[in-house]
């Protein structure tokens, strides 16, 4: 009995001393959580303007775009997917990437947007938290939107590039491959 119980002690030892110290964790909390409590008609004034702007998104985007990729599980599902992929957490965006195929969403709207979200993808400020979700939801109402930089200056259509070189050929999108559905 003796060696169990040591054993044990030893155990609960070793899970306290990882922990750190649990006053300073309580007191860290105790903050947050006051001043969540002391505005509760804030928090739902805040919620309730969230829903308002959610669903006006969707309906900008019922408006703008025709078809299925404007139905409001499509944008959900659909920006969803794209900021994933932004983020680098594909295992993720192929498993919302099924959902959105199963409510027969169209698939090159999506890769529209992705192309769309990289030609802006210098405008997309990290330590702005809504700038990126911001320019996903643009990109989904008009997938074609190019940078005012790009569209400021398009090149020359019959110019040759200075230096004799040929300019490199677009790559070509694979014959199986859908086409981006506008």
């Amino acid at each position: 009995m003796a060696v169990p119980g040591l054993a044990l002690l030893l155990g609960i030892g070793g899970a306290i001393a990882q922990s750190g110290d649990l006053r300073a964790q309580d007191q860290a909390a105790k903050p947050a959580q006051q001043q969540q409590n002391a505005n509760p008609a804030n928090a739902a004034e805040a919620a309730a303007r969230e829903n308002k702007r959610r669903t006006d998104e969707f309906a900008e985007a019922a408006k703008a775009i025709n078809g299925p990729a404007g139905n409001p599980e499509c944008v959900w599902l659909g920006r969803r997917v794209v900021v994933l992929m932004w983020r680098d957490d594909l295992d993720t965006a192929f498993r919302h990437l099924d959902l959105y195929d199963r409510f027969g969403c169209p698939g090159g709207h999506v890769q529209a947007t992705f192309r769309c979200l990289v030609r802006f993808g210098g405008a997309i400020d990290p330590k702005i938290p809504d700038s990126l979700n911001s320019r996903v939801h643009a990109c989904w109402v008009n997938p074609s939107a190019q940078p005012e930089t790009a569209a400021a200056n398009p090149p020359a259509s019959g110019a040759a590039p200075s230096g004799g070189q040929q300019p490199a050929a677009a790559p070509q999108q694979p014959a199986n491959a859908p086409a981006p559905s506008k």
